[in-house]
């Protein structure tokens, strides 16, 4: 029982039970690629997956006939110590094959994986054994929508408290209700996740990719990861086709969700009036025509070849996708502030994609409006407008205090990456990528380069800000703060 505590512990610990044994299936799933490759890697996925059911059923077993009522406190401590149990199981894989030796590196790829950032610290990823580029795809999937999300879809042992928990991992602005069941909801967005995946890989199979690439790069798009199974990325496959297949179907998967599960149901014109979306897509069209035409005119590339690259690279990364098919610090150097703001900006809210979203952005320009228009009209009510409807002043609170939270805590991580070593331009675009998710940044550790030269502390804190930034800040923060842990 509960008693006087704040926190249902007994509970917590009885879910986190079953997430862990939840996460045995794809370390058997993974088994299974290394067995039909005959590779001897299935053995240490045959013993993570043990291991986790062992230790989740003995917990399960322990902290049964807990009290089932869970609170908003509660949920935040699922959400986040399941993000953080999953990546210490996760890495297990990586120091027991030997294709990481360093905890810090194999913590910190397993992060990267399952927040769908998609930076890496393998130098020769080709030099993986199948089995373990299929772990690194499957773990972005996962990831993409959110640990919970998945086991909700799969397992009916959350029951009522659903809601809590999804409320908890998929913090935004707005969160659509297709069904009235959030169970229901969550399987509906299962679907089409699964379905962009499907029809992505048969599409990249016909543009010919071998399967087992296809299905890593569909994994790897529709989740927004980045995991690629080549060392060149996307850019290994010097296919327009394909290039601009994945260009698709990462922009596809930028989009909120909720919307394609609409237009199933029949409700187009909701897809097509939606504001985040129309805004999304044009920031998208507005910052792939600049670097076109900057492509095109200052390093001569052809029309079509800078329209693709301008193309890919700006999906790619305002999705925070991180897939490359070239190298963007060669590009005129105005054009990396173009990237700046699409890494921060990122995709729509209830998408995979990571950054500030689009609707929080569009609620951000659209108060800055109203406010200047207060200020020639102080006596007229203005209020702030999305999707046709008035946008509550807490809402918008809520987006303003985001905001100031993202931008404080890149900072704050700028400043101590400087500390530890890192360069100035390194430091800042790190901790972009990081907290918004991308996976590629700058000089040194831009698009051409691995993240391994780092120092190991930064890469702990790296991890965190991934973390972090996966769960949209106030979960994890929430945790942090004392009041937490002692006021009702």
């Amino acid at each position: 029982m509960r008693g006087n505590s704040l926190i249902n512990w007994k509970m917590i610990f009885h879910l986190l039970g079953g997430l862990l044994v939840f996460e045995a299936i794809p370390f058997l799933i993974c088994m299974a690629v290394s067995l039909y490759y005959h590779e001897s890697d299935y053995l240490v996925f045959l013993k993570v997956a043990a291991l986790n059911v062992v230790v989740g059923g003995a917990m399960q077993l322990l902290f049964r006939g807990a009290d089932r009522h869970l609170t908003r406190r509660d949920a935040y401590c699922i959400v986040t110590f399941s993000w953080i149990l999953f990546c210490l199981s996760g890495m297990l894989p990586f120091l027991l094959s030997g294709s990481l030796t360093s905890v810090a590196d194999a913590f910190f790829e397993t992060v990267s994986g399952f927040t769908t950032t998609g930076a890496t610290m393998l130098d020769d990823i080709e030099s993986l054994s199948n089995g373990m580029l299929f772990w690194r795809s499957l773990s972005q999937w996962v990831g993409g929508v959110g640990i919970v999300f998945f086991t909700i879809a799969i397992f009916p042992f959350f029951g009522g408290e659903s809601l809590q928990l999804f409320s908890a991992e998929a913090t935004g602005v707005k969160k659509d209700r297709i069904l009235p069941k959030i169970t229901v909801t969550v399987k509906w967005i299962g679907m089409v996740y699964l379905l962009l995946a499907t029809v992505e890989t048969l599409l990249l199979r016909m543009g010919g990719m071998g399967w087992f690439d296809a299905v890593n790069h569909a994994l790897a798009s529709t989740s927004t990861g980045g995991y690629s199974t080549k060392q060149d990325s996307v850019g290994y496959w010097d296919s327009p086709f394909i290039q601009y297949v994945i260009t698709i179907f990462v922009l596809l998967s930028g989009i909120n969700f909720s919307l394609y599960c609409l237009c199933l149901r029949g409700r187009f014109k909701r897809f097509l009036q939606d504001d985040e979306l129309r805004f999304y897509l044009r920031v998208v069209f507005f910052l792939t025509a600049v670097i076109t035409l900057a492509l095109y005119f200052c390093n001569h590339y052809g029309l079509e070849p800078a329209f693709r690259s301008a193309f890919f690279q700006v999906v790619s990364i305002i999705t925070t996708c991180g897939f490359i098919t070239d190298d963007y610090l060669q590009w005129p150097t105005f054009t990396w502030m173009l990237l700046l703001f699409a890494m921060m900006a990122g995709g729509c809210t209830g998408s995979t994609s990571g950054g500030l979203k689009n609707m929080r952005l569009l609620i951000l320009l659209r108060s800055i409006r109203v406010e200047f228009r207060r200020k020639l009209h102080p006596n007229a009510v203005l209020p702030v407008k999305a999707d046709g409807h008035v946008v509550s002043q807490s809402i918008v609170s809520s987006v303003t205090t985001f905001a100031l939270f993202y931008f404080a805590l890149i900072v704050i991580g700028w400043t101590l990456l400087l500390v530890m070593g890192l360069g100035m331009v390194e430091a800042m675009t790190t901790t972009i990528s990081a907290v918004s998710n991308v996976g590629p940044a700058f000089g040194a550790y831009g698009p051409m380069f691995t993240w391994s030269s780092m120092p190991e502390m930064a890469k702990w804190l790296l991890s965190f800000l991934m973390l972090v930034g996966r769960l949209e800040l106030f979960c994890v923060l929430l945790i942090l703060n004392p009041d937490f842990w002692k006021n009702r």
